[in-house]
């Protein structure tokens, strides 16, 4: 239980379930205190209004019947301070109310980020970029719905039992009329939240795909350019905006009987119990004050009835939502975190056949290879090491394997430790992969470069000389103390693969594996590139996966991947000269028939 429910913080360890209606139960239970309050103001506010009536008929019956002034004074002032009472717990009532919302929508926002950031990129394999922009930009807010009208609610429930037990000691008709006819107009309203919210859930579904769609066709608006595909994808983009707009028709009927069954079903209420109270009035079974009492409590019951009926509106949106924060949550990454303890099963204890978990020490310690026993690579420490094959695909999954980025044990050993049994916070602080396609991140230069804490740019300096990348933090307003937009969208594919290189080389880790670094810049900086990168790297493990014929004369060794497996090692000027496989991928030759 949260020790500080004034906020909406939650301590790292909080871990909500899997399940959309426990996901709600989750957030009640982190600010039930709040709940509570805005409930302890609901109630008063909404009996102060319900009272009134009850208020007016004795005005009437002891003050304006009976001719009696004093009387009359009184309930006026009961009246009166009735009306005060309800002024100032609906501005406190409604104070709590938004913050109930809020508390639940963000606290939703936060659990959902933590989920985003711990999945990784086994995420974005599962769900499309867009279906998790939308929870963030539209589904976490509505969530928070039903916690904005719970004190409502609160006062509503509160006032009916009241208003009914006056009503049936006033006349047993009227309050059996009461006690019975009110849950059974909401009970009615079940035929349509069904349907209601299936088609919300379509309607959600539709409209993520739509976000999904536009947030891929940004991504790739260049490539979409290039290949002249903007009619494709306007075509594409109509079709299912008209999907969501035909969704949104379909929710809307079923959404027009509900908002006028709120006003309808307590009308007919108020018409019943009217007509009731006017025929027990003429009969002479109450009086006067009473008929005027029980029209007023007929009136004002359209006010809680409604409050239910949105309540249980909202509830049903707020349950929509849940399910898909909750699709976000249930996500695992591709590595599960290692277990904390010593021991090498999950309870603590060490059975005579387990094996005790690596220490994070033993990663990397002694001059002993890195090994993928899938593909036969051997990567030597303190070497610049290239892979190549002719399927790149096969040298970016090695490249994978070596930095445990893909889920699964594949058997990578290093200094005799089983990579996939080592703590994953471990592994990717001794072993960076730099992936073809590197993603920026807006923000201040230097922190996306990941120099920020450090006490000089000494190293951010060396780096961007040896990635030739002054141009491109020149070409920033700013420039180290600029600001790079989302994606580094400013910027030059070549640039941005330099800026990339350059984060790459600030971590300086113990093993660096980087994929086409290159790929992207001209001939002239490529060879700058190649000839600084085994000088800044110098004694320090270097993977480069390329067909690069600049890169490959820099390394040390080089080794030839044919059918997944590597079948040729050497350096590139001997693979050159002996290997007619090497020569066909790398110096694109043909050989005669």
């Amino acid at each position: 239980m949260p020790t500080t429910p004034w906020t909406y913080s939650l301590p790292d360890e909080a871990t909500p379930p899997h399940d959309a209606d426990r996901l709600l139960l989750w957030l009640v239970r982190w600010q039930w205190r709040t709940l509570l309050a805005g409930a302890a103001f609901g109630i008063p506010w909404m009996l102060s209004i319900a009272l009134v009536p009850a208020a007016i008929g004795k005005a009437i019956d002891d003050g304006l019947v009976a001719r009696d002034g004093r009387a009359l004074v009184l309930w006026s002032a009961v009246i009166l301070g009735m009306g005060l009472v309800s002024a100032a717990t609906t501005n406190l009532r409604h104070w709590f109310a938004v913050r109930n919302w809020l508390f639940a929508a963000f606290r939703s926002a936060i659990v959902t980020e933590r989920a985003v950031r711990r999945a990784g990129p086994a995420l974005t394999r599962e769900k499309p970029a867009g279906e998790v922009l939308t929870a963030f930009a539209n589904d976490f807010w509505k969530v928070g719905m039903a916690f904005d009208v719970s004190a409502r609610f609160a006062g509503a429930i509160a006032s009916f039992v009241v208003v009914s037990v006056i009503l049936l000691r006033g006349s047993v008709l009227l309050g059996l009329v009461m006690l019975v006819g009110g849950p059974l107009l909401l009970a009615s309203l079940a035929f349509v939240m069904r349907p209601l919210q299936k088609r919300q859930e379509a309607q959600r579904t539709e409209s993520g795909e739509l976000t999904a769609l536009g947030a891929d066709t940004v991504t790739g608006l260049r490539v979409l350019r290039g290949v002249g595909g903007e009619e494709t994808f306007l075509s594409r983009y109509a079709g299912q905006s008209g999907r969501v707009r035909a969704a949104g028709v379909r929710l809307s009927g079923v959404q027009a009987v509900l908002d006028a069954s709120q006003v309808l079903l307590p009308g007919v209420f108020v018409v019943v119990v009217t007509g009731l109270g006017a025929h027990l009035a003429v009969a002479g079974d109450i009086s006067p004050g009473q008929l005027v009492a029980f029209y007023g409590y007929t009136a004002f019951l359209t006010m809680p009835l409604r409050t239910a009926t949105e309540f249980v509106n909202k509830l049903i949106n707020s349950r929509v939502m849940a399910r898909r924060l909750v699709s976000i949550l249930a996500s695992e990454p591709d590595h599960a975190p290692t277990p904390a303890s010593v021991g090498g099963s999950v309870d603590g204890s060490l059975g005579s056949d387990v094996l005790p978990p690596p220490r994070p020490e033993d990663l990397g310690s002694g001059d002993v290879d890195l090994v993928d026993p899938v593909s036969g690579v051997r990567i030597v420490p303190g070497e610049l090491t290239a892979i190549v094959s002719a399927r790149p695909e096969e040298s970016a999954a090695i490249a994978a394997r070596l930095g445990r980025t893909v889920p699964g044990r594949h058997g990578v050993t290093w200094a005799g430790v089983a990579l996939d049994d080592v703590p994953i916070e471990q592994v990717r602080r001794t072993i960076v992969v730099s992936q073809a396609d590197p993603h920026l991140f807006s923000g201040p230069v230097r922190r996306e470069l990941g120099a920020l804490d450090q006490p000089d740019d000494d190293a951010l300096l060396a780096a961007l000389h040896t990635a030739d990348a002054m141009d491109a933090v020149e070409s920033i307003d700013g420039g180290l103390d600029g600001e790079l937009e989302e994606r580094g969208r400013s910027l030059s594919g070549g640039q941005r693969q330099r800026l990339a290189l350059v984060r790459a080389l600030v971590r300086d880790p113990e093993v660096l594996v980087l994929v086409e670094p290159t790929s992207a810049v001209d001939a002239h900086t490529e060879a700058r590139i190649a000839e600084r990168i085994p000088k800044h790297r110098n004694g320090s493990t270097t993977v480069v996966v390329t067909a690069s014929p600049l890169l490959l004369d820099r390394a040390d060794r080089v080794l030839l991947v044919e059918d997944g497996r590597v079948t040729t090692v050497g350096t590139h000027r001997d693979l050159v000269r002996s290997s007619p496989a090497y020569r066909r991928v790398v110096l694109r030759e043909v050989e005669d028939e």
